[in-house]
């Protein structure tokens, strides 16, 4: 079984890939003396193509197993394990649970002026429709589109190159009068210049890394137990050099790198 260096009751924050290290970095800027338990799936990525069922499995493993360093809350990021695993894992988990979906769409509730709201995201987050069915059953109207290969323009370095601009103009060219945008993807906030100059100025982007990390900090008022910084342990499950290069993309990894074997997952899950 894979050793875990001591943490005191660590968040716990799991992810498919690196895009979750956005809501990592923007909670640690909140709760800079918490430690934290971070867990990039990489061997299994990405989630936002796999059926709905598989990635329930994958997301309560990797609950139970960071469930089982413990930690006292669990933090989804995720847009896809959100959209399709969070019944499932608030129902297991003994720990309060909170994904990246809610605390959007509260956000976007708050910013629109006209009632018109736009969500781009994964083809899996889009599909699922779980951004779109909680703010129609507000009374907004919506517009979705998916944009499956803003992560990848991302992960090589290139959020503000000539082809993200392209790629953004051509997924965002059909959309109608909206006034806010959910960036439904933990990748999209390093796009948010690009995808701001493409809707215009009167569009307010809603970052569901910040406003998840506001809502997970409303849970821990009050002054700290220590004022030391806090440690990070990152867990991954595919190769640990590749995890650390795209992480540098993404803002780097402050603390130990951890590989985790994927059997260790499915054997928790089996339990």
């Amino acid at each position: 079984m894979t050793r875990a260096p001591s943490l005191n009751r660590p968040i716990g924050v799991f992810d498919s890939g690196v895009g979750g290290l956005t809501v990592l970095q923007a909670l640690r800027r909140r709760l800079p003396h918490r430690d934290f338990a971070y867990l990039g799936d990489t061997a299994r990525v990405p989630y936002g193509r796999k059926p709905p069922q598989m990635v329930v499995e994958f997301a309560v493993g990797i609950a139970d197993f960071l469930c089982g360093l413990g930690v006292d809350f669990l933090v989804v990021a995720c847009n896809t394990a959100s959209a399709v695993a969070l019944p499932a894992l608030i129902e297991r988990s003994r720990v309060p649970v909170c994904g990246v979906i809610d605390p959007g769409v509260e956000a976007a509730t708050r910013a629109t002026r006209t009632g018109s709201v736009g969500v781009i995201g994964t083809k899996g987050t889009i599909g699922s429709s779980a951004y779109q069915s909680r703010l129609e059953a507000r009374g907004l109207r919506t517009w979705s589109q998916a944009c499956p290969m803003l992560v990848h323009v991302v992960e090589e370095g290139l959020a503000d190159s000539p082809e993200s601009e392209l790629l953004v103009t051509q997924y965002l060219s059909n959309r109608p009068e909206i006034d806010t945008l959910i960036l439904g993807c933990t990748h999209y906030p390093l796009l948010s210049r690009v995808i701001q100059k493409a809707v215009g100025a009167d569009v307010r982007l809603v970052d569901s890394a910040e406003v998840t990390a506001e809502t997970v900090s409303s849970n821990f008022d009050g002054s700290p137990n220590t004022f030391e910084p806090g440690r990070v342990v990152h867990f991954v499950t595919g190769d640990p050099l590749a995890f650390a290069h795209t992480a540098a993309v993404i803002g780097g990894v402050d603390g130990e790198i951890i590989p985790l074997p994927v059997t260790e997952l499915v054997a928790v899950t089996a339990e």
